[in-house]
């Protein structure tokens, strides 16, 4: 297995969740996990973080320095949570582009959005992160919340994210990754493979891609790895801060 990627060498084959998966076929089944969840999935998310993602994400937004008028990429922007923010931030001159690859997802945060007034300033975009359609230099920030994980060549992802940004520009990945502390990753695995699934079953009624989700956590890189992938993309000045001791990590970036 390339750990930086999530492939194996030959490159034929990719994770999805525990299991070994044709490249092309990972996609569809990624879709198909988001078109059951996507009703529900800001359920969910409060539900089995214990409200907890919404400060995780308060952090990231409050830690990307956007100013009026600023042009950014909400890329993975599922139902909306970072647009939401960043688009009151960027004000009537600036510009959000919401992009998701999931329509289900994009569609849940477009009405999530216009039913909240926010509308104008933001911009829905179908895309995938490994092929982004957007010209060079064109963001002045990016940023992608809980999206790299699912994303077969996540290599590529990072250097679409560098390639579309202006210089000066920062991307920022909000994403699972290791807790620090030992007796929190037993007790996190615990929640992970046994209560999740539960949780999935009982409030969307489908237990099998909540257990993919805790499943793609373990797969994705590290604290470290990540960071060396940013590094690789042509990132300068990479760091990362760990939240709720490293169960979640923000990593970010600068396009100099």
């Amino acid at each position: 297995m390339n750990e930086a990627s999530g492939r194996r060498d030959g490159g034929d084959t990719t994770h999805f969740g525990f299991q070994q998966v044709p490249v092309a076929e990972k996609k569809r089944r990624v879709g198909a996990v988001f078109d059951s969840v996507a009703q529900r999935y800001d359920l969910m998310n409060d539900v089995m973080s214990f409200g907890i993602h919404r400060v995780w994400k308060w952090l990231a937004i409050h830690l990307s320095h956007v100013r009026p008028g600023q042009r950014v990429l909400d890329l993975a922007a599922g139902t909306g949570d970072l647009s939401r923010r960043l688009a009151r931030l960027v004000g009537e001159q600036g510009e959000v582009v919401a992009a998701d690859i999931n329509a289900a997802m994009l569609c849940r945060g477009r009405e999530r959005l216009v039913d909240e007034g926010l509308v104008g300033n933001l911009r829905y975009v179908q895309a995938d992160a490994e092929r982004l359609p957007f010209p060079d230099d064109h963001f002045h920030c990016a940023t992608m919340a809980f999206g790299l994980r699912n994303v077969t060549r996540k290599e590529a992802a990072l250097r679409e994210l560098y390639r579309v940004l202006r210089a000066g520009g920062q991307a920022l990945v909000l994403e699972f990754s290791r807790p620090r502390l030992s007796l929190l990753s037993r007790a996190y695995d615990l929640y992970s493979f046994h209560v999740l699934p539960r949780m999935g079953k009982l409030i969307v009624d489908d237990a099998d891609s909540y257990r993919y989700l805790a499943e793609s956590i373990r797969m994705h890189p590290d604290q470290e790895a990540l960071l060396a992938m940013f590094q690789a993309a042509g990132f300068a000045r990479c760091g990362y801060l760990n939240f709720s001791a490293g169960i979640v990590a923000l990593h970010r970036g600068y396009k100099l």
